[in-house]
């Protein structure tokens, strides 16, 4: 009988890192992570307390008290997408306004023990108004949701497109007709929706709940494809909103929603008794008498072990030790492709296939006297993590991709040795695995190897950033290089000897470098949606334990093997080690 033998990995801090090293690092994070505090805060902040109070003043709740209410006691509401449109204005002049969060919340949250994708309109955002993104921000939500089959709670309070800015979400492929679109593929899968309407429901907003299995509703809710002011102005019907489609309508008449309630407390309640009598999560039962348990090693010394200089190497096995129970690893082929560390572990019990950057020098395999420097993708390091790749596919088991990469291996070597061809080997395993992937960008993701190792295009259910993710093609510094190689002779100084034109290459190059720098900040990448969430390094866990708990929830819709008749076994026992 194949047995999983995990092996203890990693050791104590002072090991490995001097106390100085540990504090300059953890400084260094310290700073950063307070930075992404203060943003954070001010994205939750939405409009500020006048907003706050408006709602209030109507008897209604916030977004973040709804959450507050609808999530299980002593649970953490784990936001996704923060910061879409962070840093962004729309309009002009005095007019000039900013969309925190792009006017909607997406979380995932535990509701009587189950995992939840909420999806809910920041109601101090211009009355939870649609902006450019919002559309995208709540379809990948629903992506998330429809991939890990996770019920849907929708928290509607929408007064429809943020109308001045209509042509950039109202059209497009992606824009606000395809979250109706990932509506029915959700009601075609079998995924539960729950949907409840605590104010404005209009338009396109009117639609979304519609397809929803339960559709709640509060006294002072409204669903109307037009609002009464637009009625007034084209029919001269002096009627308000709550008259055309509020709960008497909707609950009693056109059967629109199935239930009402007093007021925001009782319909979450409903909510939460709703999600109660679905199946309980698989999780328990996929454990195999595994129980969770925490590292044996601190997650919050992560933020000692990243060195405050990006070009400077750690060690990502004690990495590994501060994210998985009990700071145990079964590592697979760890004789090959020594750049690449590939195994599985438990992470809150449950079992995950880990494929990380090593960061260290490694020996080359066709020179034994030579090292070739780690965090970059060689043949052998291609090849082992295709293979393990596609075996946790076959198995059943999520793989969580730790990268920290500067691309792919170059020059006369690597081309004779076919690294186009082992790459793409390595991009279709991808593109085909239907086993949920988890990505974890935890320093440098740079170039095709960004894209090979699971990056966001090939549909990991989550993609994470770290305060010191740098996403970018390469640094700014080599793409200052490659911009102006013409003025730079084999050695990359400048040929030019005028003093003038020569500084004018030094500002160029500097500009170039300093804003390929600025638009490798992880917070831009999230605005941009080229990254689902920044988390604290000391949150990775938390993310994690409750993404591959997800992962397992549901049961029916993926193959997920006993460990008994794995395919890893056999590639570990028919490769030399």
């Amino acid at each position: 009988m194949a047995k999983v033998l995990l092996q203890p990995i990693g050791s104590k801090l002072e090991a490995f890192a001097s106390p100085e090293d540990a504090r300059a690092n953890a400084e260094a994070m310290e700073k950063l992570e307070e930075a992404l505090a203060e943003k954070r805060a001010e994205v939750k902040a939405g409009w500020g307390e006048e907003y706050v109070a408006r709602a209030h003043k109507k008897g209604k709740l916030t977004t973040w008290q709804r959450l507050e209410l609808l999530k299980d006691p002593g649970t953490d509401i784990l936001p996704i997408g923060t910061f879409v449109n962070y840093g962004r204005e729309f309009g002009e002049g005095k007019n000039k306004k900013k969309s925190p969060g792009a006017g909607v919340v997406t979380a995932f949250v535990r509701v009587q023990n189950r995992y939840t994708m909420v999806i809910a309109n920041d109601n101090t955002v211009a009355s939870g108004a649609w902006w450019p993104m919002t559309p995208e921000k709540i379809e990948r939500a629903q992506h998330i949701a429809l991939r890990l089959r996770l019920p849907v709670i929708y928290l509607i309070d929408c007064s429809g497109l943020f109308l001045p800015e209509q042509s950039r979400s109202f059209p497009g492929p992606t824009g606000a007709a395809f979250i109706f679109k990932m509506n029915s593929l959700l009601s075609a899968n079998g995924v539960p929706q729950i949907a409840a309407v605590f104010g404005d429901c209009i338009a396109g907003g009117g639609y979304m709940p519609i397809i929803s299995d339960r559709v709640y509703m509060t006294e002072q809710a409204y669903m109307v494809i037009a609002g009464a002011a637009l009625i007034k102005g084209g029919k001269s019907q002096n009627i308000t909103s709550l008259t055309i489609g509020g709960a008497d309508i909707h609950c009693h008449i056109s059967n629109c929603a199935d239930f009402r309630g007093p007021d925001d407390p009782a319909v979450i309640e409903m909510i939460r008794r709703d999600i109660s009598i679905l199946p309980q999560s698989a999780a328990e039962y996929y454990r195999y008498k595994g129980n969770a348990s925490d590292p044996l090693y601190d997650t919050g010394e992560l933020k000692n072990i990243f060195p405050s200089d990006y070009r400077m190497s750690y060690d990502t096995r004690q990495v590994i030790a501060r994210l998985v129970d009990s700071s145990l690893f079964w590592e697979v082929l760890p004789g090959k492709g020594e750049e690449m560390i590939t195994g599985i572990a438990r992470i809150g019990g449950l079992y995950v296939g880990i494929i990380a950057n090593n960061q260290f020098l490694i020996d080359h395999t066709e020179y034994p006297d030579q090292k070739r420097p780690g965090g970059i993708l060689y043949r052998e390091g291609i090849s082992k993590i295709s293979q393990f790749s596609r075996t946790c596919n076959s198995d059943g088991i999520p793989i969580v991709w730790l990268q920290d990469i500067s691309g792919f291996d170059i020059g006369v070597e690597a081309e004779k040795e076919g690294l186009l061809g082992y790459g793409s080997n390595l991009l279709y395993t991808n593109s085909t695995n239907t086993v949920p992937m988890i990505t974890v960008l935890l320093r440098k993701a740079s170039g095709a190897g960004y894209y090979a190792m699971s990056s966001i295009a090939y549909d990991p259910v989550l993609q994470l950033s770290t305060p010191v993710t740098r996403l970018a093609v390469m640094e700014g510094r080599t793409l200052a290089i490659g911009a102006y190689r013409t003025k730079l002779d084999d050695n990359f100084e400048i040929i030019e000897t005028d003093d003038k034109e020569r500084q004018k290459i030094v500002d160029g190059m500097q500009a170039v470098e300093d804003r390929i720098t600025q638009d490798m900040d992880p917070v831009r990448s999230a605005s941009l949606m080229d990254t689902d969430e920044v988390v604290y390094m000391g949150e990775l866990r938390k993310y994690l334990e409750a993404v591959v708990e997800m992962s397992y929830q549901s049961i029916g819709y993926r193959r997920i093997k006993n460990p008994r008749i794995w395919s890893v076994h056999d590639l570990h026992n028919l490769t030399d080690v």
